[in-house]
C-alpha cells in the first residue's frame, strides 16, 4: 500500500514552507524522502534541478536538519555539539569556531551554556541548541521535524522565534513538518495540508484557514471539549471522609 500518492509541490528559495497534517498522514515518510533517507517508488525529488540523492549534493549545498528530539550528542558539551560540523570538517580554526558557537547560542537565548551537557538542559533548550547547531553552518536549506512537539506553550513560542531568526539571518529555504497549527499559522509563507498521503490543500495560511474542505476544517478546528464538572451540573461537591 502506497503511503504517499501524487504528492507534488515546489518550495521557493528562501521560503518558510510548512507541511502540516494529522498523525499518520505520511508527513514523516515525506520528510525522510525529502532529505534523501528514502527513495520514492515513483517520481523524483529535486534540489535546484538535481536529484536529492546526487552524491555531490551536500558539497554544493549546506543542508541542515533539526530533529524532533534535537539529536544532540550526549557525550559532548553544548558548545562541542554546536561547533561539531565546523570542527569535524576543519572548516574554521578553533578560536573562530568558539566565537561562532558563542554567537549562535546567544542568538537562541542560551549564552554561556557552552560547558553544559545535553542532559542538563530541558527539552526546549535542547531543541534550541539544535537550532544553534544549524545556524553555525549558515545553511541554505534546513528541515525541521516537529520542532515544537512535547514543549510547553512558552517554549514552543521561543522555538518559533528562533526559526524566524534563523530564516531572517541566513535566508535559508526552510521546510517544517508539523501538526502544530499555531506554528504553521505564525511562521509559514505557504502551507501544504497532507491527508492520507495526499496534498488536499496548499497556499498561504489565510488561504488554508479559509479552505472550505471539511477535512481541512476538521483538522484546523479540532479542540478538546471542556469536561462538564459536577459543579456545572448543579450538584454538590462530594465530601471526602478519607485521609491522605
Amino acid at each position: 500500500m502506497a503511503v504517499l500518492q501524487g504528492v507534488d509541490f515546489t518550495v521557493n528559495p528562501g521560503e518558510i514552507f510548512v507541511i502540516m497534517g494529522p498523525s499518520g498522514c505520511g508527513k514523516s515518510v515525506l520528510l525522510r524522502q525529502l532529505i534523501g533517507l528514502e527513495i520514492p517508488d515513483q517520481g523524483e525529488i529535486l534540489i535546484d534541478s538535481q536529484p536529492v540523492q546526487a552524491p555531490d549534493l551536500t558539497t554544493r549545498y549546506r543542508v541542515a536538519m533539526v530533529f524532533q528530539s534535537g539529536a544532540l550528542l550526549t557525550s559532548m558539551t553544548v558548545g562541542e555539539n554546536v561547533g561539531f560540523y565546523l570542527s569535524e570538517h576543519h572548516l574554521k580554526p578553533p578560536a573562530e569556531i568558539a566565537a561562532i558557537v558563542a554567537r549562535d547560542l546567544a542568538e537562541v537565548g542560551l549564552a554561556g551554556t557552552q560547558k553544559k551537557m545535553p542532559d542538563e538542559l530541558s527539552g526546549g533548550m535542547r531543541k534550541r541548541v539544535a537550532i544553534a547547531r544549524a545556524l553555525a553552518i549558515e545553511p541554505q536549506l534546513i528541515f525541521y521535524d516537529e520542532p515544537t512537539s512535547e514543549l510547553d506553550p512558552l517554549s514552543a513560542v521561543n522555538i518559533a522565534e528562533d526559526i524566524l531568526k534563523l530564516n531572517t539571518r541566513t535566508h535559508a529555504t526552510s521546510v517544517i513538518v508539523t501538526h502544530d497549527r499555531d506554528l504553521a499559522s505564525g511562521l509559514a509563507q505557504r502551507i501544504a495540508m497532507l491527508e492520507e498521503g495526499r496534498i488536499i490543500a496548499i497556499g498561504t495560511p489565510t488561504v488554508i484557514w479559509g479552505n472550505p474542505d471539511p477535512r481541512v476544517q476538521q483538522f484546523l478546528q479540532a479542540r478538546i471539549a471542556p469536561a462538564t464538572s459536577i459543579l456545572d451540573a448543579g450538584q454538590a461537591w462530594p465530601s471526602s471522609r478519607g485521609q491522605i
